[in-house]
Protein backbone atom coordinates (compact mmCIF):
# COMPACT_ATOMS: atom_id res chain seq x y z
CA UNK A 1 0.00 0.00 0.00
CA UNK A 2 1.47 3.37 -1.00
CA UNK A 3 1.98 5.97 1.68
CA UNK A 4 -0.47 8.89 1.65
CA UNK A 5 1.17 12.14 0.62
CA UNK A 6 1.15 14.88 3.27
CA UNK A 7 -0.59 17.33 0.96
CA UNK A 8 -3.65 15.08 0.71
CA UNK A 9 -3.61 13.47 4.12
CA UNK A 10 -6.92 12.63 5.73
CA UNK A 11 -6.89 13.13 9.50
CA UNK A 12 -10.07 11.12 10.07
CA UNK A 13 -7.98 8.11 11.06
CA UNK A 14 -6.34 9.99 13.93
CA UNK A 15 -8.07 7.84 16.50
CA UNK A 16 -7.25 5.04 18.92
CA UNK A 17 -8.04 1.56 17.65
CA UNK A 18 -10.40 0.96 20.56
CA UNK A 19 -12.69 3.68 19.24
CA UNK A 20 -13.15 1.69 16.06
CA UNK A 21 -13.49 -1.69 17.81
CA UNK A 22 -16.12 -0.26 20.16
CA UNK A 23 -17.92 1.36 17.22
CA UNK A 24 -17.85 -1.96 15.37
CA UNK A 25 -19.33 -3.68 18.43
CA UNK A 26 -22.05 -1.06 18.88
CA UNK A 27 -22.93 -1.35 15.19
CA UNK A 28 -23.15 -5.13 15.32
CA UNK A 29 -25.32 -4.94 18.45
CA UNK A 30 -27.71 -2.51 16.75
CA UNK A 31 -26.85 0.43 19.01
CA UNK A 32 -25.61 2.90 16.41
CA UNK A 33 -28.64 5.23 16.71
CA UNK A 34 -28.62 5.46 20.52
CA UNK A 35 -27.72 9.02 21.52
CA UNK A 36 -25.18 9.72 24.24
CA UNK A 37 -23.57 12.70 25.94
CA UNK A 38 -19.80 13.01 26.30
CA UNK A 39 -18.01 15.81 28.16
CA UNK A 40 -14.47 17.09 27.66
CA UNK A 41 -12.89 18.48 30.82
CA UNK A 42 -9.55 18.53 32.62
CA UNK A 43 -8.71 17.82 36.23
CA UNK A 44 -5.62 19.87 37.07
CA UNK A 45 -4.17 23.18 35.90
CA UNK A 46 -0.61 22.89 34.57
CA UNK A 47 2.19 24.39 36.68
CA UNK A 48 -0.17 24.57 39.67
CA UNK A 49 -1.63 27.69 38.08
CA UNK A 50 -4.90 29.41 38.82
CA UNK A 51 -6.50 29.15 35.38
CA UNK A 52 -6.11 27.72 31.89
CA UNK A 53 -7.00 28.95 28.40
CA UNK A 54 -9.30 26.97 26.10
CA UNK A 55 -7.69 26.67 22.66
CA UNK A 56 -7.91 24.44 19.60
CA UNK A 57 -11.63 24.69 18.81
CA UNK A 58 -11.09 25.87 15.24
CA UNK A 59 -9.07 22.76 14.41
CA UNK A 60 -11.76 20.56 15.97
CA UNK A 61 -14.34 22.22 13.73
CA UNK A 62 -12.15 21.58 10.69
CA UNK A 63 -11.74 17.94 11.69
CA UNK A 64 -15.46 17.35 12.22
CA UNK A 65 -16.39 18.99 8.92
CA UNK A 66 -13.92 16.82 7.01
CA UNK A 67 -14.53 13.59 8.94
CA UNK A 68 -14.87 10.75 6.43
CA UNK A 69 -13.26 7.45 5.57
CA UNK A 70 -11.58 7.12 2.19
CA UNK A 71 -11.27 3.96 0.13
CA UNK A 72 -7.67 3.74 1.30
CA UNK A 73 -8.84 3.96 4.93
CA UNK A 74 -11.45 1.25 4.44
CA UNK A 75 -8.91 -0.98 2.68
CA UNK A 76 -6.49 -0.63 5.59
CA UNK A 77 -9.19 -1.35 8.18
CA UNK A 78 -10.28 -4.41 6.21
CA UNK A 79 -6.69 -5.67 6.25
CA UNK A 80 -6.74 -5.76 10.05
CA UNK A 81 -9.29 -8.55 9.92
CA UNK A 82 -11.27 -7.42 12.99
CA UNK A 83 -14.19 -5.45 11.51
CA UNK A 84 -17.36 -6.83 9.95
CA UNK A 85 -18.01 -6.08 6.26
CA UNK A 86 -21.31 -4.37 7.16
CA UNK A 87 -19.52 -2.00 9.54
CA UNK A 88 -16.92 -1.12 6.91
CA UNK A 89 -19.71 -0.41 4.42
CA UNK A 90 -21.27 1.86 7.05
CA UNK A 91 -18.00 3.77 7.44
CA UNK A 92 -17.83 4.43 3.69
CA UNK A 93 -20.83 6.75 4.02
CA UNK A 94 -20.09 8.02 7.53
CA UNK A 95 -20.50 11.70 8.38
CA UNK A 96 -20.79 13.19 11.85
CA UNK A 97 -24.49 13.76 12.68
CA UNK A 98 -24.35 15.02 16.25
CA UNK A 99 -24.49 18.26 18.20
CA UNK A 100 -21.43 19.93 19.72
CA UNK A 101 -21.49 22.64 22.38
CA UNK A 102 -18.29 24.33 23.50
CA UNK A 103 -16.76 27.30 25.24
CA UNK A 104 -15.81 30.06 22.83
CA UNK A 105 -12.17 29.63 21.95
CA UNK A 106 -9.99 31.65 24.30
CA UNK A 107 -12.35 31.28 27.28
CA UNK A 108 -10.63 31.08 30.65
CA UNK A 109 -11.38 27.61 32.00
CA UNK A 110 -11.07 25.65 35.22
CA UNK A 111 -10.93 21.98 36.26
CA UNK A 112 -13.92 19.63 36.15
CA UNK A 113 -16.20 21.77 34.01
CA UNK A 114 -17.36 20.63 30.55
CA UNK A 115 -15.52 22.81 28.03
CA UNK A 116 -16.97 20.70 25.20
CA UNK A 117 -20.13 18.59 25.24
CA UNK A 118 -20.94 16.20 22.41
CA UNK A 119 -24.53 14.98 22.06
CA UNK A 120 -24.55 12.48 19.25
CA UNK A 121 -25.32 8.95 18.09
CA UNK A 122 -23.12 6.54 20.01
CA UNK A 123 -20.72 5.73 17.17
CA UNK A 124 -20.33 9.38 16.14
CA UNK A 125 -19.46 10.39 19.70
CA UNK A 126 -17.03 7.49 20.11
CA UNK A 127 -15.03 8.04 16.93
CA UNK A 128 -14.07 11.69 17.55
CA UNK A 129 -12.56 11.22 21.03
CA UNK A 130 -8.85 11.15 20.19
CA UNK A 131 -8.85 13.98 17.68
CA UNK A 132 -10.82 16.27 19.99
CA UNK A 133 -8.56 15.60 22.96
CA UNK A 134 -5.37 15.92 20.91
CA UNK A 135 -6.27 19.44 19.80
CA UNK A 136 -7.50 20.64 23.17
CA UNK A 137 -4.68 19.15 25.18
CA UNK A 138 -1.96 20.55 22.93
CA UNK A 139 -3.16 24.05 22.16
CA UNK A 140 -4.67 24.72 25.59
CA UNK A 141 -1.39 23.72 27.23
CA UNK A 142 0.72 25.99 25.02
CA UNK A 143 -1.69 28.93 25.26
CA UNK A 144 -1.77 28.64 29.05
CA UNK A 145 2.02 28.37 29.35
CA UNK A 146 2.50 31.33 27.02
CA UNK A 147 0.17 33.44 29.14
CA UNK A 148 2.32 32.74 32.20
CA UNK A 149 5.43 33.79 30.28
CA UNK A 150 3.72 36.94 28.96
CA UNK A 151 2.61 37.88 32.47
CA UNK A 152 6.16 37.44 33.76
CA UNK A 153 7.45 39.71 31.00
CA UNK A 154 5.46 42.63 32.49
CA UNK A 155 4.56 44.30 29.21
CA UNK A 156 7.73 43.45 27.31
CA UNK A 157 7.20 41.59 24.05
CA UNK A 158 7.34 37.78 23.97
CA UNK A 159 7.88 35.96 20.67
CA UNK A 160 7.63 32.25 19.88
CA UNK A 161 11.08 30.93 18.91
CA UNK A 162 10.24 27.28 19.55
CA UNK A 163 9.67 25.46 16.25
CA UNK A 164 12.88 23.45 16.28
CA UNK A 165 12.15 22.24 19.81
CA UNK A 166 8.52 21.31 19.13
CA UNK A 167 7.54 17.66 19.20
CA UNK A 168 6.95 17.67 15.45
CA UNK A 169 6.12 20.04 12.59
CA UNK A 170 2.38 20.17 13.35
CA UNK A 171 3.20 20.92 16.99
CA UNK A 172 5.39 23.81 15.84
CA UNK A 173 2.70 25.32 13.63
CA UNK A 174 -0.32 24.86 15.89
CA UNK A 175 1.80 25.63 18.93
CA UNK A 176 2.59 29.01 17.36
CA UNK A 177 -1.15 29.55 16.92
CA UNK A 178 -1.78 28.72 20.57
CA UNK A 179 1.09 30.93 21.70
CA UNK A 180 -0.43 33.87 19.84
CA UNK A 181 -3.76 33.23 21.59
CA UNK A 182 -1.83 33.22 24.88
CA UNK A 183 -0.33 36.64 24.19
CA UNK A 184 2.88 36.16 22.19
CA UNK A 185 3.35 39.05 19.76
CA UNK A 186 4.55 36.84 16.94
CA UNK A 187 6.38 33.72 15.83
CA UNK A 188 9.53 32.72 13.98
CA UNK A 189 7.61 29.86 12.29
CA UNK A 190 6.89 30.93 8.73
CA UNK A 191 4.12 28.42 8.01
CA UNK A 192 2.23 29.58 11.10
CA UNK A 193 2.49 33.14 9.83
CA UNK A 194 1.20 32.09 6.43
CA UNK A 195 -1.66 29.94 7.72
CA UNK A 196 -2.89 32.12 10.58
CA UNK A 197 -1.68 35.63 9.70
CA UNK A 198 0.53 35.76 12.79
CA UNK A 199 3.32 38.38 12.61
CA UNK A 200 6.64 36.68 11.83
CA UNK A 201 10.06 37.85 12.91
CA UNK A 202 13.62 36.58 13.04
CA UNK A 203 17.21 37.69 13.09
CA UNK A 204 20.22 35.59 12.17
CA UNK A 205 21.86 32.36 13.27
CA UNK A 206 25.30 31.94 14.77
CA UNK A 207 26.19 30.16 11.54
CA UNK A 208 25.75 33.44 9.62
CA UNK A 209 28.32 35.10 11.82
CA UNK A 210 30.68 32.11 11.66
CA UNK A 211 30.45 31.82 7.86
CA UNK A 212 32.20 35.12 7.26
CA UNK A 213 35.86 35.69 8.02
CA UNK A 214 35.09 38.01 10.90
CA UNK A 215 32.15 39.27 12.94
CA UNK A 216 32.16 42.78 11.53
CA UNK A 217 31.93 41.49 7.97
CA UNK A 218 28.99 39.25 8.93
CA UNK A 219 27.17 42.15 10.55
CA UNK A 220 27.91 44.43 7.59
CA UNK A 221 26.51 41.98 5.05
CA UNK A 222 23.37 41.50 7.12
CA UNK A 223 22.80 45.23 7.50
CA UNK A 224 23.27 45.77 3.76
CA UNK A 225 20.66 43.10 3.03
CA UNK A 226 18.14 44.19 5.68
CA UNK A 227 18.75 47.87 6.45
CA UNK A 228 15.20 48.47 7.66
CA UNK A 229 15.16 45.60 10.14
CA UNK A 230 18.71 44.99 11.27
CA UNK A 231 18.92 42.95 14.46
CA UNK A 232 22.40 41.55 15.14
CA UNK A 233 23.25 38.41 17.13
CA UNK A 234 26.16 39.60 19.26
CA UNK A 235 27.21 36.61 21.40
CA UNK A 236 28.94 34.32 18.89
CA UNK A 237 32.43 35.24 20.11
CA UNK A 238 32.34 37.76 22.96
CA UNK A 239 29.29 39.92 23.58
CA UNK A 240 31.00 42.87 25.27
CA UNK A 241 34.46 42.81 23.69
CA UNK A 242 33.51 42.18 20.07
CA UNK A 243 29.78 41.72 19.50
CA UNK A 244 28.55 45.10 20.73
CA UNK A 245 31.55 47.10 19.43
CA UNK A 246 31.04 45.58 15.98
CA UNK A 247 27.30 46.21 16.12
CA UNK A 248 27.94 49.87 17.01
CA UNK A 249 30.44 50.13 14.19
CA UNK A 250 27.90 48.74 11.69
CA UNK A 251 25.27 51.17 13.00
CA UNK A 252 27.58 54.11 12.35
CA UNK A 253 29.47 53.01 9.24
CA UNK A 254 26.82 51.06 7.33
CA UNK A 255 23.34 52.03 8.48
CA UNK A 256 23.76 55.70 9.37
CA UNK A 257 25.00 56.68 5.85
CA UNK A 258 21.80 55.11 4.49
CA UNK A 259 19.70 57.07 6.96
CA UNK A 260 18.84 53.88 8.87
CA UNK A 261 19.03 52.90 12.52
CA UNK A 262 20.14 49.70 14.19
CA UNK A 263 16.84 48.14 15.24
CA UNK A 264 18.17 45.75 17.87
CA UNK A 265 20.72 43.26 19.13
CA UNK A 266 20.08 39.73 20.40
CA UNK A 267 21.90 37.91 23.19
CA UNK A 268 21.50 34.13 23.29
CA UNK A 269 23.88 33.07 26.05
CA UNK A 270 25.62 34.10 29.23
CA UNK A 271 24.43 36.07 32.24
CA UNK A 272 21.56 37.86 30.57
CA UNK A 273 20.88 40.27 33.44
CA UNK A 274 24.52 41.36 33.73
CA UNK A 275 25.10 41.51 29.98
CA UNK A 276 21.92 43.46 29.26
CA UNK A 277 22.89 46.19 31.73
CA UNK A 278 26.39 46.50 30.26
CA UNK A 279 25.07 46.40 26.69
CA UNK A 280 22.45 49.05 27.40
CA UNK A 281 25.10 51.40 28.71
CA UNK A 282 27.37 50.79 25.71
CA UNK A 283 24.53 51.38 23.23
CA UNK A 284 23.34 54.52 25.00
CA UNK A 285 26.87 55.93 25.13
CA UNK A 286 27.11 55.36 21.38
CA UNK A 287 23.91 57.31 20.74
CA UNK A 288 21.85 54.17 20.13
CA UNK A 289 19.31 54.59 22.88
CA UNK A 290 16.56 53.38 20.56
CA UNK A 291 18.30 50.08 19.81
CA UNK A 292 16.33 47.23 21.41
CA UNK A 293 17.86 44.42 23.45
CA UNK A 294 16.34 41.03 22.69
CA UNK A 295 17.29 37.90 24.63
CA UNK A 296 16.69 34.18 24.22
CA UNK A 297 18.19 30.95 25.68
CA UNK A 298 15.97 28.51 27.64
CA UNK A 299 13.62 31.12 29.06
CA UNK A 300 10.39 30.55 30.96
CA UNK A 301 8.21 32.58 33.31
CA UNK A 302 10.52 32.04 36.27
CA UNK A 303 13.75 33.03 34.54
CA UNK A 304 12.03 36.09 33.07
CA UNK A 305 10.68 37.09 36.49
CA UNK A 306 14.18 36.70 37.89
CA UNK A 307 15.67 38.87 35.14
CA UNK A 308 13.12 41.59 35.84
CA UNK A 309 13.87 41.37 39.54
CA UNK A 310 17.58 41.85 38.84
CA UNK A 311 16.94 45.03 36.89
CA UNK A 312 17.84 43.57 33.51
CA UNK A 313 17.66 46.02 30.61
CA UNK A 314 15.72 43.82 28.22
CA UNK A 315 13.11 44.97 25.71
CA UNK A 316 11.77 41.64 24.44
CA UNK A 317 12.08 37.90 24.85
CA UNK A 318 12.35 35.08 22.34
CA UNK A 319 11.09 31.96 24.09
CA UNK A 320 11.65 28.51 22.64
CA UNK A 321 11.29 25.00 24.02
CA UNK A 322 9.59 25.81 27.31
CA UNK A 323 6.87 27.71 25.47
CA UNK A 324 6.27 25.45 22.48
CA UNK A 325 6.24 22.25 24.54
CA UNK A 326 4.39 23.80 27.49
CA UNK A 327 7.09 22.27 29.70
CA UNK A 328 6.51 22.67 33.40
CA UNK A 329 9.24 24.41 35.36
CA UNK A 330 11.29 22.73 38.04
CA UNK A 331 9.65 25.24 40.37
CA UNK A 332 6.39 23.33 40.02
CA UNK A 333 5.55 20.68 42.57
CA UNK A 334 5.23 18.17 39.76
CA UNK A 335 6.98 18.74 36.45
CA UNK A 336 4.19 17.46 34.22
CA UNK A 337 3.98 19.02 30.78
CA UNK A 338 0.39 18.12 29.99
CA UNK A 339 -3.11 19.51 30.01
CA UNK A 340 -4.75 16.24 30.95
CA UNK A 341 -8.15 16.79 29.32
CA UNK A 342 -10.33 13.68 29.28
CA UNK A 343 -13.44 12.51 27.42
CA UNK A 344 -16.09 10.88 29.59
CA UNK A 345 -19.63 9.69 28.98
CA UNK A 346 -22.16 11.69 31.00
CA UNK A 347 -25.57 10.43 29.83
CA UNK A 348 -27.33 7.89 27.63
CA UNK A 349 -30.69 8.43 25.97
CA UNK A 350 -33.39 6.03 27.17
CA UNK A 351 -36.94 6.37 25.85
CA UNK A 352 -36.26 9.93 24.73
CA UNK A 353 -34.73 11.01 28.05
CA UNK A 354 -31.01 11.42 28.76
CA UNK A 355 -30.25 9.32 31.82
CA UNK A 356 -27.09 10.39 33.69
CA UNK A 357 -24.01 8.23 34.04
CA UNK A 358 -21.28 8.70 36.63
CA UNK A 359 -17.75 7.31 36.88
CA UNK A 360 -16.79 6.23 40.39
CA UNK A 361 -13.19 6.15 41.55
CA UNK A 362 -11.16 5.72 44.72
CA UNK A 363 -9.59 9.07 43.75
CA UNK A 364 -12.17 11.77 44.49
CA UNK A 365 -10.89 13.98 41.66
CA UNK A 366 -11.71 11.22 39.15
CA UNK A 367 -15.41 11.04 40.06
CA UNK A 368 -17.18 12.65 37.12
CA UNK A 369 -19.94 15.24 37.01
CA UNK A 370 -22.84 13.30 35.46
CA UNK A 371 -25.69 14.16 33.15
CA UNK A 372 -26.57 16.67 30.50
CA UNK A 373 -25.72 19.98 32.10
CA UNK A 374 -25.16 23.70 31.69
CA UNK A 375 -22.18 25.68 32.92
CA UNK A 376 -22.45 29.34 33.90
CA UNK A 377 -19.90 31.97 34.87
CA UNK A 378 -21.20 34.02 37.77
CA UNK A 379 -20.16 37.67 38.09
CA UNK A 380 -20.43 40.01 41.04
CA UNK A 381 -21.67 43.58 40.85
CA UNK A 382 -18.22 44.82 39.72
CA UNK A 383 -18.07 42.40 36.78
CA UNK A 384 -15.49 40.08 38.34
CA UNK A 385 -15.96 36.33 37.88
CA UNK A 386 -17.06 35.07 41.28
CA UNK A 387 -17.46 31.38 40.45
CA UNK A 388 -18.54 28.88 37.82
CA UNK A 389 -21.86 27.14 38.37
CA UNK A 390 -22.96 23.71 37.11
CA UNK A 391 -26.70 23.25 36.63
CA UNK A 392 -28.99 20.59 35.23
CA UNK A 393 -29.76 21.15 31.56
CA UNK A 394 -33.49 21.58 32.30
CA UNK A 395 -32.98 24.19 35.05
CA UNK A 396 -33.63 27.91 34.80
CA UNK A 397 -30.89 29.84 36.58
CA UNK A 398 -32.27 33.24 37.61
CA UNK A 399 -29.80 35.46 39.46
CA UNK A 400 -32.01 38.54 39.39
CA UNK A 401 -32.85 37.60 42.96
CA UNK A 402 -31.00 35.80 45.73
CA UNK A 403 -29.94 32.37 44.47
CA UNK A 404 -28.95 29.42 46.64
CA UNK A 405 -26.06 27.23 45.53
CA UNK A 406 -23.92 24.36 46.82
CA UNK A 407 -20.17 24.35 47.25
CA UNK A 408 -19.47 20.61 46.70
CA UNK A 409 -16.39 20.86 48.92
CA UNK A 410 -18.55 22.19 51.78
CA UNK A 411 -22.10 21.01 51.05
CA UNK A 412 -23.31 21.69 54.59
CA UNK A 413 -22.94 25.46 54.24
CA UNK A 414 -25.92 27.67 53.31
CA UNK A 415 -24.62 29.84 50.46
CA UNK A 416 -26.31 32.34 48.15
CA UNK A 417 -25.43 34.64 45.28
CA UNK A 418 -26.72 38.18 45.70
CA UNK A 419 -26.39 41.11 43.29
CA UNK A 420 -24.84 38.77 40.73
CA UNK A 421 -25.40 37.95 37.08
CA UNK A 422 -24.35 35.00 34.94
CA UNK A 423 -23.63 33.97 31.37
CA UNK A 424 -23.82 30.48 29.96
CA UNK A 425 -20.38 29.44 28.75
CA UNK A 426 -21.18 26.73 26.22
CA UNK A 427 -22.43 27.80 22.81
CA UNK A 428 -23.78 25.63 19.95
CA UNK A 429 -21.07 24.79 17.41
CA UNK A 430 -22.72 21.91 15.47
CA UNK A 431 -26.38 20.95 15.25
CA UNK A 432 -27.27 17.66 13.56
CA UNK A 433 -23.81 17.58 12.00
CA UNK A 434 -24.00 21.09 10.51
CA UNK A 435 -21.84 23.93 11.79
CA UNK A 436 -23.94 26.75 13.25
CA UNK A 437 -21.08 28.78 14.71
CA UNK A 438 -19.08 31.46 12.93
CA UNK A 439 -15.44 31.03 13.81
CA UNK A 440 -13.77 34.19 15.13
CA UNK A 441 -10.45 35.41 13.78
CA UNK A 442 -7.27 34.59 15.66
CA UNK A 443 -6.86 38.23 16.67
CA UNK A 444 -10.41 38.25 18.06
CA UNK A 445 -9.63 35.15 20.16
CA UNK A 446 -6.44 36.77 21.42
CA UNK A 447 -8.30 39.99 22.33
CA UNK A 448 -10.96 37.93 24.14
CA UNK A 449 -8.28 36.34 26.33
CA UNK A 450 -6.82 39.75 27.15
CA UNK A 451 -10.23 41.20 27.99
CA UNK A 452 -11.14 38.39 30.37
CA UNK A 453 -7.84 38.52 32.23
CA UNK A 454 -7.99 42.31 32.49
CA UNK A 455 -11.66 42.79 33.39
CA UNK A 456 -13.11 39.52 34.72
CA UNK A 457 -10.52 37.23 36.30
CA UNK A 458 -9.23 38.14 39.75
CA UNK A 459 -5.55 39.05 39.93
CA UNK A 460 -5.27 36.58 42.81
CA UNK A 461 -6.05 33.74 40.37
CA UNK A 462 -3.28 34.94 38.04
CA UNK A 463 -0.33 34.84 40.43
CA UNK A 464 2.25 32.08 40.05
CA UNK A 465 2.63 31.11 43.71
CA UNK A 466 -0.42 29.82 45.59
CA UNK A 467 -3.04 31.26 43.26
CA UNK A 468 -6.59 31.62 44.54
CA UNK A 469 -8.70 28.58 43.56
CA UNK A 470 -11.68 29.50 41.40
CA UNK A 471 -14.94 28.29 42.93
CA UNK A 472 -16.82 25.53 41.12
CA UNK A 473 -20.36 25.53 42.50
CA UNK A 474 -23.48 23.52 41.78
CA UNK A 475 -27.17 24.24 41.89
CA UNK A 476 -28.98 22.30 44.64
CA UNK A 477 -30.85 20.26 42.03
CA UNK A 478 -27.67 19.27 40.25
CA UNK A 479 -25.84 18.42 43.47
CA UNK A 480 -28.73 16.28 44.67
CA UNK A 481 -28.80 14.42 41.35
CA UNK A 482 -25.08 13.67 41.59
CA UNK A 483 -25.37 12.51 45.19
CA UNK A 484 -28.30 10.22 44.37
CA UNK A 485 -26.22 8.54 41.65
CA UNK A 486 -23.36 8.05 44.09
CA UNK A 487 -25.74 6.49 46.62
CA UNK A 488 -27.21 4.19 43.95
CA UNK A 489 -23.74 3.10 42.95
CA UNK A 490 -23.01 2.04 46.54
CA UNK A 491 -26.00 -0.31 46.47
CA UNK A 492 -24.42 -2.10 43.51
CA UNK A 493 -21.15 -2.80 45.33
Amino acid sequence: MERTQAKSRNLSMVMDLYELTMANGYFNDGDKETKVVFDVFFRRIPDDGGFAIFAGLEQIVEYIEDLHFSEEDISYLRSLGIFTPAFLDYLKEFRFQGDIYAFAEGTIMYPNEPVITIVAPLIDAQLVETAVLAQINHQSLVATKTRRIVKAAEGKAVSDFGARRAHNMDAAVYGARAAYIGGAVGTATVLAGQMFDIPVSGTMAHSWVMYYKDEYEAFRHYAENYPDSTVLLVDTYDTLKSGIPNAIRVAKEVLAPMGKRLLGIRIDSGDLAYLSVKVRRMLDDAGLGDCKIIVSNSLDEHTISSLNGQGAKIDSYGVGERLITGASSAYSKESIALMGAVYKIAAVEENGVFMPRIKISENIEKITNPGLKKIYRVYDHSGKAKADLIARADEVVDLSKEFRFIDPAKPWKILTYTACHARELQIPVFKAGKRVYELPSLSEIRDYVERQLRDEIWEEEQRFANPHAHYMDMTPAYYEMKMSLLHESRKKE
